[in-house]
C-alpha cells in the first residue's frame, strides 16, 4: 500500500490490542477505506481470527435492523445457547416472534453476549463497510456494543464516508481519518500502476484525482478506452464536477457496454443490496459483505485482497423476513470480466466491486427499467412486509390502493419496532399512491401525526401542506399546526383555538359516526389544556368533550380526568390506568407516554417505569422521539420521588440536550423546571433559581401555567432549603391559597407539604391547619398514595393536640407507599420530631429525628439535613455537624443573632435592621442550625464560641 503507513500502524495496534475495541475509518468515497479494511481482515484471518464482513446498503437504510441482521446472520445459530432474554430480543427484531421490540440497551447486551460467546472460542473481527448506509436502528445497537467491547476478544472496524451524514458520527467511537494521498504519494501510486501514461495526461490525472486512490487507479484506464486524438482536458468533462460523480460516469461506461440481461441482473442486485447480505454469509474465516473486494484504495498490485469467489449464485427465492436474503445475481460473469463485480470466495455470490458501481448501475437505468426491477424484487420479498412494500412503492407510478395499503402495513410494522422515522416516509408515499382525496388526506395526516411524535415538527407541517385541498382548517393541518404551536412556540391559546374548532367541525359533520381523527386531535387538545392550566380553557375543553358524548374514547376521558385537575376529576381513574398498563407491549409509543403521564398524576408511575426504560432508548434512536422525551421526563420524576437523585439528574440533562437539539422549546423548559426543582431539593439554590428564572421568563408571558407552577414550586423548595420561609410562603401562594386547591393548578396538591411547612415556620399556624384540613376534606388520601402521605403528614404537623399528631403521623409513616417518597417522609419526620422533642423530650424525638437525618443526608438534601442534625444534637446525640464544620453566618445573620442574644424581640430587631418581624424569625430559624443550637437562650454562648471572622459577606 502506498502512503498509508500511519493508517496501517494504527490498524495494527488496533488488531494487536489485548482487549476488544472499536474503530471507525472515515474518508471520502474511493479514498481507500475498503482497501484498509481488506488489509486488516487479511491480517486478522492470518492470525486466526474469525472475520465477519457486512456492508450498509442505501436501499435498506430505512429498514430497521436490516444491517444488524446482515452482520450477525452467520452467528445467529449460536443464539440458541444464550439466555431467554437475549433470544427473545433477537426473535423480536428479526421477525421470528410478534413480541415488543427490545430497547437499544437490551438488544445491545444480547449482541454483546452473542459475539462474546463466539469469541470465547476464536478471536472475532467484525468489519462493517459503508456504515453511512446502515439503518439507524442497527447503527444504534452497533454503536452501543462497540462502546462496550473492552474485556472481550472482539474487535469492530467500521468504514464510513465522510461526505455523507452517518449514524456513527455521534456514536462516540474512536476514529481514524483516511485523508487523500499526499502529492508525492499520489504520484508514486500513479507511476506504479500506469508507468506509460503521457506526461500531460499524468498531470491532469493527478489534478483531477486530488489524491483519491480510486480515481488514480481508474482514470488512466478510462482515458485509454476513450482516447481518440482528443485533448486530455476534453476527456474529463467540465471542471468542478464532484469526484464521486466523475467516478460513477467512469463505471457507467462499462455498465452501458453490458448486455441487457446482465444489466438487468445488476440493476436488481443494486436495488436490493446484493453482494452485501446474509445470502453470502459463510462460516468461519470470512462472510459476505463489503463493497466488493479488489478494493482499489491505495493498494499496490495484488495487495488489495479481492473478495473473489468460485462461481455465480443461484436464483433468488422469497423467504420470511427472519431469514430474508437479498437478491442473488446470476449469469453475470461478463460484469466480473470488466471489473464491475467480484465473486465472494466462500459463497460464490456476485458482489459489486465498489459502492459507486451500484450507484452507477441505478443511475444509468431508465425509470421503466428501475420500476420493472422493483416489481420483480417485490415478488421476491412477498413474505416480508416492509421490504415488499418498499419495492412496490418504487415500482408504482399511478395511484394504487393495494400498494398504499401495503405501505400502511409496513409503517405499522416499523412503528411497532421503533422505526417511526421510516414509517413517516412510507405513509407519505402511501398518500401519493392513494386513489381518492380522502385516502390521501388521511395518510398524510397519519404521516404528520407520526412526524410530530418523532420530533419532526417542520416536516409535519410540510406534509399537510402537500394536501391538494390547500385548506388550513383540515384535521391534519390542525394537528401539525397544533404540534408546532405548542411544542415549539409555546402558543397554547392559538393551538387550543384551532384544534377545538376542528374538533367541533368534525362533530357537526359526523354527529353519529364520529371521525378517526378524534383519536389524534383530542389528546392534543387535552395536552394544550394541560400546559395552559387555565380554568377557562379547561372548562371549554370539558364542555366540548361532553358535547361529543360517546364519541370520546375511554383514553381521552382518562386523560381529561388526570391531566386537568386531579383533585376535582382524578377520582376513580387509578383502576383504568392499571388495566390499560397491563397491555403496554401492544400500544404505540405515544399511547404509552400518555398513559404514563396519567399514572404520574395519580402517583402510580412506579409499575410502568420498567417498560418506559425498555422502550425509551428505541424511540429516541429511530422512533417517536417526542414520546421518548416525555418518557425521559417521567423516568426523571419517578427517580426524584424514589430518591434516585443522581440518576434523575442525568436523565434530565439528557432530555434537555435532546429537546434543545430538536427545537422542542416547551419540553426543554419543562426539563429545566424539573432540574430546578431537583437542584432546590439538593440545596443547590443558586442553580435552582437560575433555572427557575429561565423557565418563568419563557412560560409566564405565554400563559403556560403548567411551567409557571413548576417554576414557583422550585422557588418554594429552594427557599425552604435555605430556611427562608417567608419567601417560600410567597412562592407557594403563587400556586394556591391556604385552605383551597386552585382549580386546574396541578401543583396545588403536589405542594401541599411546602405550603404547610412555610406557613408553620412563619407563624401562620392557622393557615397551615386550614390547608391540611382542606386536603383531608377534598379526599386527597383517596386520590393517590403520595397525596395520602402528604395529607396525613400535614394533619400531624398542624394537629392541635399530641394524640392527634401522633395518630396522623403514624398513618403517614405506615402507609404502604410511604417508602416510595423518602424525601417527603423525612421532612415530615423532621418537623414531627421537632414537635415531639419540645413536647416530650429528647428520648422520644430521637426515634423520629435519627431516621430523618439518615435519609436526608443520603439524599443530599443539605438544607433539611443541616436542620435535622441540629435537632438531633438538641436531643443529646452527637452528629457529624456537632464538632466544628458549622456553616458560617453572613454579616446580617450575625448582627441579628447578636441583637437576639442581647434580649431584643423580633419586632425590636426588625425596627433596628429595617426588616419585618417575620423576616427576622426566618433568619433566626436559619441561624440556629448554623450555630448548632435550637433556642434563643443558647445564642450568647454559641456566638462567643464562633469568632466574627467566620462570618461571610451578605450576598447582594
Amino acid at each position: 500500500m502506498v502512503g498509508r503507513d500511519r493508517e496501517q500502524a494504527r490498524l495494527a495496534a488496533f488488531l494487536e490490542a489485548a482487549e476488544g475495541q472499536a474503530l471507525v475509518l472515515r474518508g471520502e468515497a474511493g479514498v481507500g477505506k475498503s482497501a484498509l479494511a481488506d488489509h486488516v481482515a487479511d491480517a486478522a484471518a492470518r492470525d486466526g481470527h474469525l472475520v465477519l464482513r457486512a456492508a450498509g446498503v442505501e436501499a435498506e437504510s430505512e429498514l430497521p435492523y436490516a444491517g444488524l441482521h446482515q452482520l450477525l446472520y452467520p452467528l445467529l445459530p449460536e443464539a440458541a445457547g444464550l439466555d431467554a432474554t437475549a433470544r427473545a430480543a433477537f426473535d423480536a427484531v428479526f421477525g421470528r416472534t410478534e413480541g415488543p421490540p427490545p430497547s437499544v440497551m437490551t438488544l445491545g447486551i444480547a449482541v454483546l453476549s452473542l459475539v462474546s460467546s463466539v469469541a470465547s472460542r476464536t478471536p472475532l473481527l467484525l468489519v462493517l463497510d459503508d456504515g453511512q448506509w446502515l439503518d439507524d436502528a442497527s447503527a444504534a445497537v452497533v454503536g452501543f456494543a462497540g462502546r462496550r467491547l473492552a474485556g472481550s476478544p472482539v474487535k469492530l472496524l467500521v468504514a464510513v464516508r465522510a461526505d455523507i451524514p452517518s449514524p456513527f458520527d455521534t456514536a462516540a467511537l474512536p476514529d481514524v481519518l483516511v485523508a487523500p494521498l499526499a502529492d508525492a504519494d499520489a504520484a508514486r501510486l500513479l507511476e506504479r500502476h500506469s508507468p506509460a501514461l503521457p506526461a500531460d495526461v499524468r498531470v491532469l490525472v493527478l489534478e483531477q484525482a486530488g489524491g483519491n486512490p480510486l480515481a488514480l487507479l481508474e482514470l488512466p484506464a478510462h482515458i485509454a478506452a476513450r482516447h481518440g486524438g482528443q485533448a486530455p482536458a476534453d476527456l474529463f468533462g467540465p471542471h468542478g464536477v464532484p469526484l464521486p460523480r466523475r467516478l460513477q460516469d467512469m463505471y457507467g461506461t462499462r455498465v452501458a457496454a453490458l448486455g441487457d440481461a446482465v444489466r438487468a441482473e445488476l440493476l436488481k442486485g443494486a436495488l436490493d443490496g446484493a453482494g452485501a447480505g446474509p445470502a453470502g454469509a459463510g462460516p468461519a474465516g470470512s462472510a459476505a459483505g463489503g463493497s466488493g473486494g479488489a478494493g482499489p484504495g491505495a493498494a499496490e498490485p495484488g495487495a488489495a485482497g479481492a473478495e473473489a469467489g468460485v462461481g455465480p449464485a443461484g436464483a433468488a427465492a422469497p423467504v420470511p423476513r427472519a431469514t430474508a436474503v437479498r437478491y442473488r445475481m446470476r449469469d453475470a460473469e461478463e460484469a466480473v470480466a470488466c471489473g464491475l463485480l467480484v465473486v465472494e470466495p466462500v459463497t460464490g455470490d456476485f458482489a459489486f466491486r465498489h459502492p459507486l458501481v451500484r450507484s452507477s448501475v441505478v443511475q444509468l437505468a431508465t425509470p421503466n427499467q428501475r420500476r420493472a426491477a422493483h416489481r420483480a424484487l417485490a415478488d421476491v420479498h412477498r413474505d416480508d412486509v416492509e421490504r415488499r412494500a418498499t419495492h412496490l412503492a418504487a415500482a408504482t407510478v399511478d395511484p394504487d390502493e393495494d400498494v398504499a395499503r401495503a405501505l400502511e402495513e409496513a409503517a405499522q410494522s416499523a412503528t411497532r419496532r421503533g422505526g417511526a422515522l421510516a414509517a413517516v416516509g412510507w405513509l407519505t408515499r402511501a398518500a401519493e399512491l392513494s386513489e381518492d382525496h380522502a385516502g390521501r388526506s388521511r395518510r398524510l395526516g397519519d404521516a404528520a401525526f407520526i412526524a410530530g411524535h418523532a420530533a419532526r415538527l417542520g416536516q409535519a407541517r410540510r406534509l399537510v401542506r402537500t394536501d391538494s385541498s390547500g385548506a388550513d382548517d383540515t384535521a391534519a393541518s390542525a394537528l401539525a399546526t397544533g404540534y408546532q404551536a405548542l411544542y415549539q412556540d409555546g402558543d397554547v391559546r392559538s393551538a387550543h383555538r384551532q384544534v377545538a374548532a376542528v374538533v367541533e367541525r368534525l362533530r357537526d359533520d359526523a354527529p353519529d359516526g364520529g371521525d378517526p381523527m378524534h383519536d389524534r386531535l383530542l389528546p392534543l387538545l387535552l395536552a394544550v389544556s394541560q400546559y395552559a392550566a387555565d380554568p377557562a380553557l379547561w372548562q371549554r375543553t370539558h364542555a366540548l368533550l361532553d358535547s361529543l358524548g360517546d364519541l370520546v374514547p375511554e383514553r381521552a376521558r382518562l386523560y381529561a380526568g388526570t391531566w386537568s385537575d386531579v383533585v376535582r376529576h382524578g377520582a376513580g381513574w387509578a383502576g383504568p390506568v392499571e388495566r390499560l398498563a397491563a397491555g403496554l407491549q401492544d400500544q404505540p409509543p405515544w399511547d404509552i407516554a400518555r398513559l404514563a403521564v396519567s399514572a404520574y398524576h395519580l402517583d402510580v408511575l412506579g409499575p410502568l417505569r420498567p417498560h418506559l426504560q425498555r422502550v425509551v432508548e428505541r424511540e429516541l434512536e429511530t422512533g417517536a422521539i417526542a414520546s421518548g422525551m416525555v418518557m425521559l421526563h417521567l423516568i426523571m420524576l419517578d427517580g426524584m420521588a424514589l430518591g434516585e437523585w443522581d440518576a434523575a439528574e442525568r436523565t434530565g440533562q439528557r432530555a434537555l440536550s435532546l429537546e434543545t437539539e430538536h427545537g422542542h422549546e416547551l419540553f426543554a423548559h419543562q426539563s429545566r423546571g424539573y432540574l430546578a426543582q431537583l437542584a432546590a431539593m439538593r440545596g443547590q439554590t443558586a442553580r435552582a433559581r437560575e433555572l427557575q428564572a429561565v423557565v418563568d421568563a419563557w412560560a409566564r408571558p405565554r400563559g403556560i401555567g403548567f411551567l409557571s407552577q413548576i417554576a414557583d414550586s422550585a422557588g418554594a423548595t429552594a427557599a425552604l432549603s435555605e430556611g427562608d420561609y417567608e419567601t417560600a410562603y410567597l412562592h407557594a401562594l403563587g400556586i394556591t391559597s391556604p385552605g383551597t386547591f386552585r382549580p386546574y393548578a396541578y401543583q396545588a396538591s403536589r405542594t401541599l407539604l411546602d405550603l404547610v411547612e412555610a406557613a408553620l415556620h412563619t407563624g401562620r399556624a392557622e393557615q397551615a391547619r386550614a390547608h391540611a384540613v382542606a386536603a383531608r376534606d377534598a379526599g386527597l388520601p383517596e386520590l393517590s398514595p403520595r397525596l395520602a402521605v402528604l395529607t396525613y403528614g400535614a394533619l400531624a404537623l398542624t394537629a392541635e393536640d399530641e394524640a392527634e399528631a401522633a395518630g396522623m403521623y403514624a398513618r403517614a409513616a405506615d402507609h404502604p407507599a410511604a417508602a416510595r417518597f423518602p424525601f417527603e417522609m423525612a421532612r415530615i419526620g423532621l418537623m414531627h420530631g421537632t414537635r415531639v422533642r419540645r413536647a416530650q423530650g429528647g428520648t422520644a424525638a430521637r426515634l423520629l429525628l435519627a431516621p430523618a437525618v439518615e435519609v436526608l443526608e443520603r439524599l443530599g438534601a443539605t438544607g433539611w439535613a443541616e436542620r435535622a442534625r441540629a435537632e438531633l444534637r438538641a436531643t443529646g446525640v452527637a452528629t457529624r455537624g456537632s464538632a466544628g464544620g458549622l456553616t458560617p453566618l453572613t454579616h446580617q445573620e450575625r448582627r441579628i443573632a447578636e441583637l437576639a442574644a442581647g434580649g431584643l424581640t423580633n419586632k425590636e430587631i426588625g425596627r433596628q435592621m429595617r426588616l419585618s418581624p417575620r423576616t427576622v424569625s426566618a433568619h433566626l430559624y436559619r441561624i440556629f442550625p448554623k450555630l448548632g443550637i435550637t433556642s434563643r437562650a443558647a445564642l450568647r454562648d454559641a456566638l462567643t464560641a464562633t469568632p466574627e471572622a467566620t462570618a461571610t459577606p451578605t450576598p447582594r
